[in-house]
């Protein structure tokens, strides 16, 4: 792949930067309090923030976020970089930087064969710009038993001379700054068959035909187990898993940091489900009962989890009623999300020391007419003061963040309140 000089100058700028960022101490520090979380033994709570509206902070605060490069895929790459060294100066939270840039190699076929049709509609950050969020209505592609046939299992191969070419580039352009390395990502590793169902069957219709229809829906998440057991085991035996105990996202909270994966028999010729980390949920659950999350979502669930190391479970669902469940139905977690909906008196007692309390921020409160910190902090104080009294490891996650209203410092703020919160609770 031949690219011009301008973008790649523009590349290595940025490289020099994250390589800067990433040889400061303070992320060794923070790797080792992400590492104590997730080992149950915390410092104290953790702070990370992403799903960032990044339209709308491109479009209210341009000159940062610009970019130059003329290549498609230099662009991508200058946006990863741009992004990550925008977050890091403004509202880093506890992130971590590392010296690496993750790349994923380039797949054919991983799909299950059905597109989404549906109609959008574009939100608004304030009055001024669309936030790059859209609300969605989704037409209904499965609506009978013959249906489900339309679900393909997955055949996926690599195009290595794809790969092999933008390997090759990236290397040439910053790999004396830094290492890149070729792996399928961490989100792979996320099991959401209930979140990918919805696009096909509509929400409202498939939640009512679990009352009305359960042999149905046991059909549809039968064939759509075998398809995500078959996409996972396709990644294993391509050879493209890699330890993910490192500074990625897992699941929908926090960092990977931890001494306990990839365990022992690691071979890294042959990374195995159990040397990693992965994570499930089912968000359009949140008003599903627990006999029916345990039929209809952990039973399938459970055949593609439990092989990995450690899990994460759940994001947007309310899941404080069901930790036992979860715990019984997969022995491995380590995480469980507790959602702006979820009550932290039942979820702080039902985790106690044993897990560790996933917290999601309520992203609304970055989306009110005026900055309002005493929100974030009347939400937040109680959950810390539980956590302090039941031993509880938490961390705080705000993500899902339609709007800022167009005031990016807002985010600034979010984290200097809230990491200051946290440390003011340190052990």
């Amino acid at each position: 792949m031949d690219i011009i000089t301008d973008d790649r100058n523009a590349l290595r700028r940025l490289a020099e930067r994250v390589a800067e960022i990433a040889a400061l101490p303070i992320q060794a520090e923070r790797q080792e309090l992400w590492r104590r979380l997730n080992q149950l033994d915390s410092v104290r709570p953790m702070v990370h923030i992403y799903q960032i509206p990044w339209r709308e902070l491109q479009m209210t605060d341009p000159d940062p976020l610009a970019l130059v490069c003329q290549d498609p895929f230099c662009r991508q790459i200058e946006g990863e970089l741009t992004r990550l060294t925008y977050q890091w100066e403004r509202f880093p939270g506890d992130m971590v930087v590392e010296p690496v840039f993750r790349m994923e190699p380039v797949l054919i076929g991983d799909n299950y064969g059905i597109g989404i049709e549906e109609t959008t509609i574009a939100q608004r950050g304030g009055d001024r710009v669309e936030s790059g969020i859209s609300s969605h209505a989704y037409v209904p592609q499965i609506t009978e038993e013959a249906d489900v046939e339309k679900i393909k299992i997955p055949q996926i191969t690599v195009d290595q001379a794809a790969t092999d070419a933008r390997t090759a580039l990236l290397n040439d352009v910053f790999g004396d700054l830094l290492e890149v390395r070729v792996a399928v990502s961490v989100g792979r590793m996320n099991i959401a068959p209930w979140d990918r169902l919805v696009h096909w069957t509509g929400v409202t219709e498939i939640l009512t035909d679990l009352a009305l229809r359960p042999a149905y829906v046991h059909a549809i998440m039968e064939r759509l187990t075998q398809a995500h057991e078959a996409r996972l085991n396709s990644f294993r035996d391509l050879g493209l898993l890699r330890p993910n105990n490192v500074g990625v996202i897992i699941g929908q909270g926090g960092l990977g940091y931890t001494d306990e994966l990839p365990g022992t028999g690691y071979d890294p010729e042959d990374v195995q489900f159990h040397n990693l980390w992965g994570g499930g949920m089912a968000q359009v659950f949140s008003e599903v009962s627990p006999a029916m999350h345990r039929e209809f979502a952990l039973a399938y669930e459970a055949r593609c989890l439990r092989p990995f190391g450690l899990l994460y479970y759940g994001c947007c669902e309310p899941l404080h009623l069901k930790v036992d469940l979860i715990r019984e139905m997969l022995p491995q977690v380590r995480k469980i999300s507790m959602s702006p909906m979820a009550d932290p008196e039942i979820g702080t007692a039902a985790m106690g020391s044993s897990l560790v309390y996933s917290s999601k921020p309520n992203p609304s409160y970055l989306a009110t007419e005026d900055w309002r910190p005493d929100m974030v902090e009347a939400e937040l104080r109680p959950i810390l003061e539980l956590a302090r009294d039941r031993g509880c490891h938490v961390e705080f996650i705000l993500k899902d963040i339609s709007t800022v209203r167009c005031e990016p410092e807002r985010l600034n703020r979010w984290s200097e309140l809230v990491t200051g919160l946290a440390q003011e609770y340190a052990r």
